[in-house]
């Protein structure tokens, strides 16, 4: 039985190159997949799934008005044994019940990639929505970025122009050199916000 699955971190942990190790495994086997990365992150990387060790693949642009379910459902000619997000934070919840849908019907995995909570520590809306109704959910870990800090980093903080933390202003702003991911501690001692 297939399952929506949910691979959460923070930024530098190898969400994209897991993403990508897995969409090989399933194309060596002659397995078709359908790879997907949001429109709001395409134009960044010009509509590819890039990791930050160099690894890249074409994937579809999705807007936050895209039908999963009906574009699967008018695919059904082509026999889809994987479904991979790429920064799936910024998929709708309805998005995220549309790739649940599919998965039981269907019967085809569904592979999400993404970021738990913003740069305020907030839970983006994708991500909620996954926590919420993933079958498995599995946490890829990275260490804090505080000088000799070994713990796990499970918060982002974003930078100004300046490398000063910013704890205001818009949720999304794409861009990796302007965050840092931190610990619980050292995110609330450097923010303030918890």
């Amino acid at each position: 039985m297939a399952k929506v699955h949910f691979h959460f971190s923070t930024m530098n942990a190898g969400k994209s190159t897991s993403l990508l190790q897995s969409n090989h495994n399933y194309q060596v086997r002659d397995l078709k997949t359908f790879l997907f990365t949001p429109e709001i992150d395409a134009a960044h990387h010009d509509g590819l799934i890039h990791s930050r060790i160099g690894l890249s693949k074409e994937a579809i642009v999705f807007a936050t008005d895209f039908n999963f379910y009906k574009f699967i459902e008018t695919n059904t000619e082509i026999k889809v044994s994987c479904i991979l997000i790429d920064e799936a934070q910024f998929l709708t919840q309805i998005q995220v019940k549309q790739l649940c849908r599919i998965c039981d019907e269907f019967n085809i995995p569904v592979m999400c990639y993404g970021i738990r909570t913003d740069f305020q520590g907030n839970l983006f809306e994708g991500s909620a929505a996954l926590l919420a109704y993933a079958d498995t959910l599995i946490e890829l870990k990275t260490l804090c970025q505080k000088s000799k800090c070994s713990r796990k980093a499970t918060m982002v903080a974003r930078l100004d122009q300046d490398g000063n933390i910013v704890t205001e202003g818009a949720q999304i702003q794409i861009g990796g050199d302007q965050y840092k991911v931190y610990c619980r501690k050292h995110f609330r001692k450097l923010t303030g916000l918890i």
